[in-house]
């Protein structure tokens, strides 16, 4: 999570029309690998999505060239990914604890930088990886929610200059459309492209585009997003598509005209995402324009508040909530005295009232399952599970408050009917 102001201000007058993209982008042949013989997801009972969200190059740790790599060596972080929390090899121990809270679904995100290292060729054996994880969460009867985009891309992409390159389109849905051929049938949830509007502002943070680029990455992501959302559909017929927006307090309705407005056709369902609010009378969002996050006071009722904006914005557009949570900082008690399991209760109990107020949402994710790499620093720790990565070379994932808070969660029923996306 990150502020988009600056995004907002630099971008709210000179964004223009990108036109819908041509399914013209070359054709990927489906691997010849299989995922194998999992027992097929199934959903809760009642119909509602319990799940837990991560991304690839946040949690798998040791991540090939890419444009975050290159941040990090430049020293535009505070430090370092190195491990992290070594997703990549402990990947069966985590998603059989997410499989033991109860959940229906498990986020993560398909690397491009690590299955496709040049421009040359794909790496057979991290394709084989991600089919052994989507296997696993399979196995474990949950849904796969796969994140094709989540801010990272190979450092040969950066060397022909990133999104500022029109070619990096085509690039982009050349391996986007593999991983969808890769697994379709698989019952995958699928989103296109994490937070673009935070993407657009962690590009111009760390550098990846200057101030004038803003307006052609919008573009370019809304060109990518509405063109894989039809070879999706074409490949994996019956799949559910979304992008999922980060909610940002008072500036939402600029954020959506730059992008989720301009979609609005080739979404499936909304994933939205909440970590913080604005009021009056909590003044500590304003810590949000340093990414001090563990700083900001919790505001539940700003998860009503986001659900509610989108059931009246886009009527008839499912909705769920694909991030949410808490960091503290290094895992140290809360200034504020907030615990992961009050945050989980009262942010849920805020879900449940907006759908009971006609809100169409079917879903809910916790960020994160884990601690992990938080874009610069593994000081923001927003895990289920803590790991302290610098200091504990087994990496040994130590459950909070919020694990039985989770299981007592996914274990009541939902109290409305739930939607079924189109």
């Amino acid at each position: 999570m990150a502020t988009a102001l600056t995004v907002v201000v630099a971008a709210s007058a000179a964004v223009g029309s990108a036109a819908p993209a041509s399914a013209a982008v070359g054709s990927a042949a489906p691997a010849s690998a299989a995922v194998g013989s999992a027992a097929p997801a199934s959903a809760a009972a009642d119909g509602f999505l319990w799940g837990v969200s991560s991304s690839g190059f946040q949690s798998e740790g040791s991540p090939p060239d890419s444009n975050w790599t290159r941040y990090a060596a430049a020293g535009r972080t505070r430090e370092p990914v190195g491990t992290s929390v070594d997703f990549r090899h402990r990947y069966r121990e985590d998603i059989a604890a997410a499989a033991d809270l109860g959940v229906d679904v498990f986020r993560f995100s398909v690397e491009w930088s690590r299955i496709q290292p040049t421009p040359a060729g794909w790496d057979e054996t991290e394709l084989r990886y991600y089919d052994d994880v989507v296997a696993a969460v399979r196995g474990h009867g949950m849904i796969p929610m796969i994140t094709l985009d989540h801010w990272v891309y190979p450092g040969w992409i950066a060397d022909r200059g990133g999104w500022r390159d029109p070619a990096t389109i085509e690039a982009w849905l050349a391996n986007a459309e593999r991983v969808v051929a890769r697994y379709a049938g698989q019952g995958v949830l699928w989103v296109t492209i994490n937070e673009p509007a935070i993407y657009v502002q962690k590009e111009l943070a760390f550098g990846g585009i200057d101030a004038g680029d803003i307006p052609r990455m919008f573009d370019a992501l809304v060109v990518a997003h509405r063109a894989i959302y039809r070879r999706i559909h074409t490949l994996d017929p019956g799949a559910r598509v979304t992008s999922n927006t980060a909610y940002i307090p008072g500036v939402q309705t600029g954020l959506d005209t730059l992008f989720v407005d301009r979609v609005r056709d080739t979404l499936d369902f909304l994933g939205l995402d909440y970590y913080y609010g604005a009021t009056p009378d909590n003044p500590s969002a304003i810590h949000a324009l340093t990414d001090d996050f563990a700083s900001i006071v919790p505001h539940p009722e700003g998860m009503y508040e986001a659900l509610m904006h989108y059931t009246h914005r886009y009527p008839g557009l499912p909705l769920y909530v694909v991030e949410n949570g808490m960091p503290t900082a290094d895992g140290a008690p809360r200034a504020d005295g907030w615990t992961r399991a009050r945050h989980l209760h009262e942010h849920v109990d805020r879900v449940r009232r907006a759908a009971a107020d006609g809100a169409p949402v079917f879903g809910y994710n916790y960020w994160s399952l884990t601690d992990n790499y938080e874009w610069g620093s593994y000081t923001p720790r927003f895990g289920l599970y803590t790991v302290d990565v610098r200091t504990d070379p087994t990496l040994t994932r130590r459950p909070t408050d919020g694990v039985a808070a989770y299981r007592a969660v996914t274990g009541e029923p939902w109290p409305v009917p739930v939607p079924v996306p189109r």
